[in-house]
């Protein structure tokens, strides 16, 4: 019997594409030099020539590429060798439970199948862009948890320099030891949009992660507001004492959806969002 027999989908290894994160695989994306109207005909609003906002967006994308050099170690780009196909993946929870537990407030005990691989990389994604890396007590407690024993001894210099920077943290408006400071929410979110087996073993899987990150500080004198960019994360898993555990993972902008014209919200309602919207715990 095939995993798709038991968890009750097609899950057919060779059915994959390179757009199946689950969804509908119809992500509009803006091209350079489109003209001045979107794909739904809607003029696009002028850019803002703001200084300060171009000097923030700047050192986000600084510190999240830093990190993701960290997190990714040394190896180079592979070449895909996914299998090709038409058919894409239900985009609600099926199967088996998908977890079995939690370890530092993270899900664990994931199934030894393609959806227990998927799972484990969406929840660990979550757990690696949360606030809790720049605690250096609950980073520890994340970096165990959620990489392979060999690789979070490996990592776990790297990663607390990175995390420790006074001139990042200061750059992204937080205090030395990593804190919001007074009157400030420090947002960093990550939302798992949908995710894909690259391939797949018994003992190794390569998962790619589609999400939105949301990321700032949320308060009325913010320099450095909320945020929302697009990545994909492609995990190198191996099964590591009856779990799944990260070896490496890569990180790639986009796909990016066509931004719509909404008000942003102000700093308070952000902020109370964040507070009182809490997580999930992803299954595929």
């Amino acid at each position: 019997m095939s995993h798709g027999d038991e968890h009750g989908y097609r899950g057919d290894p060779g059915s994959r594409t390179d757009d199946d994160f689950g969804g509908t695989g119809q992500t509009r994306t803006r091209l350079p030099g489109a003209g001045d109207t979107d794909e739904y005909g809607v003029a696009r609003r002028p850019a803002r020539s703001s200084r300060s906002l171009i000097t923030v967006i700047g050192i986000v994308v600084l510190l999240i590429a830093a990190i993701a050099f960290v997190n990714r170690g040394d190896d180079g780009d592979e070449p895909d060798s996914s299998p090709k196909g038409a058919d894409a993946q239900p985009t609600s929870a099926t199967g088996v439970d998908p977890v079995k537990g939690k370890t530092a407030n993270i899900p664990t005990g994931y199934a030894r199948d393609e959806q227990g691989a998927q799972s484990a990389a969406a929840n660990y994604a979550v757990a690696l862009g949360s606030d809790g890396m720049y605690s250096q007590t609950s980073r520890v407690d994340i970096v165990n948890t959620v990489y392979a024993p060999e690789v979070a001894e490996a990592r776990r210099g790297d990663l607390d320099k990175v995390y420790s920077d006074e001139k990042f943290l200061s750059g992204i408006g937080l205090k030395p030891d990593g804190s919001a400071p007074e009157g400030m929410t420090f947002v960093t979110r990550t939302n798992p949009m949908g995710s894909k087996v690259e391939n797949f073993s018994a003992d190794t899987a390569k998962v790619s992660v589609w999400y939105s990150e949301l990321f700032g500080l949320a308060g009325e004198s913010s320099k450095t507001p909320v945020t929302q960019s697009w990545y994909t994360n492609t995990f190198e898993l191996k099964w590591v004492n009856g779990d799944w555990k990260v070896a490496d993972f890569t990180q790639k902008d986009g796909p990016v959806p066509v931004g719509r014209d909404q008000t942003a919200s102000g700093a308070k309602e952000m902020a109370d969002a964040v507070e009182q919207f809490g997580g999930f715990t992803y299954a595929r």
